[in-house]
């Protein structure tokens, strides 16, 4: 059975790396992700959730993070988090025979059920249990007056696992340690390929990088690298990328080892801070937060040697896919007391059908219906706006309105910035927007989703 190395980048556009039209013209090359597209199969429409906790939620789990009451991103604080009853993608695999590892961002909750550890890793390296954002709130914190003891009991942590799956806080995530953190996730994932390289089982490593996350800062090497702070880290991310492959390839497991890359969601143009802006999503409208294409179309490529052939390919694949697919791959059987919203395309990405086996995807913003996609057509039952600020927002700082009863409707390969509605000439295609929604709502008979978390609809006096 293959090795298989997931590494997921955070916030990184579609307009940030070589293959997809940035990197080197952008002033910040991409050499060693750019070499996985090449010698693999790179995706040109591959699609997200709308933010870092939804989309690692639907990759981990093959379903529509709603499903899991995660389809907000985690807060500190707040009551969502990966519950034990969710089967995850590390599970499989151990069940299955598999060592199985991970370092770097996890940000599915923090309470000890929601653990890596408890669900279904061996092993926790360079633990970002949430968010990077969160190395700012000391700095902010210490500003507004709030005492030493309340600022340690909240202020993030990075975690090392202990033997029987504990994990222990080793040091608080700052600004300062942001330097270094990608490094330090990249130095474990290359010892853990070298201690499990020729070991008695195949192992599964989950890699989540940090990078682009704001605050992008980067050690002394990378800094300057480029013209701003934000090619700086894609410089970094790409030379960490590096790493890892150099030491598959140095153990002698690379033609043994399925290689993916992915982002988690778009990056952030105007939803960031000034000083960390330089992401692009390409031709596409939208950031992270918000239902557009722009928020859901990222980066994504896979590589096997021998076994996928290299290859550019503009069929519809979604993050849910990769549970059911490497299920197929290494001969797992999905649990049968679950819906699944992720699609098995092995025979796809292995060459055996020309075809993606995924037509359609619904969006959710929480537990609500958001946008729906179907082929080259995107519907919003409700559109979404800039949000009246200065300077205004999109992505998660933006409005949404509601229509006079008919959606909004745009295609996406005609129009990719959507700008142009095309919905009074093309009404027709609503009878497939219904159909989706129906199958959709006709599996929550079966399972309803659990609450979501708002921060905004808070039901108080019901």
């Amino acid at each position: 059975m293959p090795n298989v190395v997931l590494m997921l980048a955070d916030n990184v556009g579609w307009g940030d790396i070589g293959v997809y039209g940035g990197g080197e013209i952008r002033g910040m090359p991409t050499p060693r992700i750019d070499s996985i597209a090449a010698s693999g199969l790179q995706f040109t429409q591959f699609l997200v959730e709308p933010g870092c906790t939804p989309s690692r939620a639907a990759l981990m789990t093959g379903r529509y993070s709603c499903r899991s009451g995660l389809g907000t991103i985690i807060i500190g604080g707040t009551p969502n988090t990966l519950q034990d009853r969710e089967v995850t993608m590390a599970e499989l695999f151990k069940s299955h025979g598999y060592a199985t590892g991970m370092a770097g961002k996890w940000h599915l909750g923090s309470e000890e059920q929601s653990w890596p550890t408890r669900q279904g890793f061996d092993e926790y390296h360079v633990g970002v249990i949430e968010t990077s954002d969160g190395s700012l709130y000391r700095g902010y914190m210490e500003r507004a007056g709030i005492p030493e003891e309340e600022i340690k009991a909240v202020a993030p942590k990075i975690y090392e696992s202990e033997p029987d799956g504990t994990l222990k806080a080793v040091r608080e995530y700052t600004v300062e340690y942001r330097h270094q953190v990608e490094g330090d996730i990249a130095k474990a994932s290359v010892e853990y390929i070298r201690r499990h390289a020729n070991g008695p089982k195949p192992f599964f490593l989950y890699i989540g990088w940090t990078h682009t996350h704001y605050p992008n800062v980067t050690p002394p090497e990378f800094t300057g690298k480029s013209s701003h702070a934000y090619g700086d880290a894609i410089m970094e991310l790409d030379h960490r990328t590096g790493q890892v492959l150099d030491a598959l390839r140095g153990s002698g497991i690379e033609n043994d080892t399925i290689v993916i890359w992915l982002s988690d969601n778009s990056a952030t143009p105007t939803g960031s801070p000034l000083a960390y802006r330089g992401g692009n999503n390409g031709p596409f409208r939208g950031e992270l937060g918000d239902a557009l294409e722009g928020s859901l179309r990222v980066p994504g490529m896979i590589r096997w040697p021998g076994r996928i052939q290299p290859r550019k390919s503009n069929e519809m694949v979604s993050i849910h896919d990769f549970f059911p697919t490497l299920a197929n791959i290494i001969g797992a059987e999905l649990p049968g007391d679950r819906i699944y919203d992720g699609v098995d395309q092995s025979a796809f990405f292995l060459g055996q059908q020309a075809t993606s086996n995924r037509e359609h995807l619904i969006t959710f913003v929480n537990n609500d219906l958001a946008a729906v996609r179907w082929r080259n057509f995107r519907m919003y039952p409700k559109p979404f706006g800039r949000s009246f600020s200065n300077p205004s927002h999109e992505g998660g700082l933006g409005i949404r309105v509601l229509n006079n009863e008919l959606p909004d409707l745009f295609n996406i390969e005609a129009d990719p910035r959507e700008e142009i509605n095309i919905t009074a000439d093309n009404a027709w295609v609503f009878r497939h927007y219904l159909r989706i929604i129906a199958e959709y709502r006709k599996s929550l008979e079966q399972e309803p989703n659990p609450p979501g978390v708002s921060l905004t609809d808070l039901e108080v006096g019901r």
